[in-house]
């Protein structure tokens, strides 16, 4: 089956860097667009940043400048360089595969951003 894991989260303090990782398996992992998507304690979950299957990107306006998504189909793993983290970025963060009507998700992993 399709299976989306997502590593990488852990507590950094603001100013800080972190690099999540989505492993993909399962599936033909290039013809997806792939996304990552957070959310914050009582909050909806938000689109942070997505890449196309072609590698488009279009980012969140809140972590333009600051965010970086990247893939490499050899490795069926798509990436989010995260930079100048706040503390409102603080959230738990998945992976996203979609095509079409299709879609998948990850387990999420925890980014927490504080002193």
């Amino acid at each position: 089956q399709v299976q989306l894991v997502e590593s990488g989260g852990g507590l950094v303090q603001p100013g800080g860097s972190l690099r999540l990782s989505c492993a993909v398996s399962g599936t033909r992992f290039s013809i997806y667009a792939m996304g990552w998507y957070r959310q914050a304690t009582e909050k909806q979950r938000e689109l942070v940043a997505r890449i196309g299957s072609a590698g488009s990107t279009d980012y969140a306006d809140s972590v333009k400048g600051r965010f970086t998504i990247s893939r490499d189909n050899a490795k069926d793993t798509v990436y989010l360089q995260m930079n100048s983290l706040k503390p409102e970025d603080t959230a738990v963060y998945y992976c996203n595969a979609a095509r079409a009507s299709i879609g998948f998700w990850g387990q999420g992993t925890q980014v927490t951003v504080s002193s």
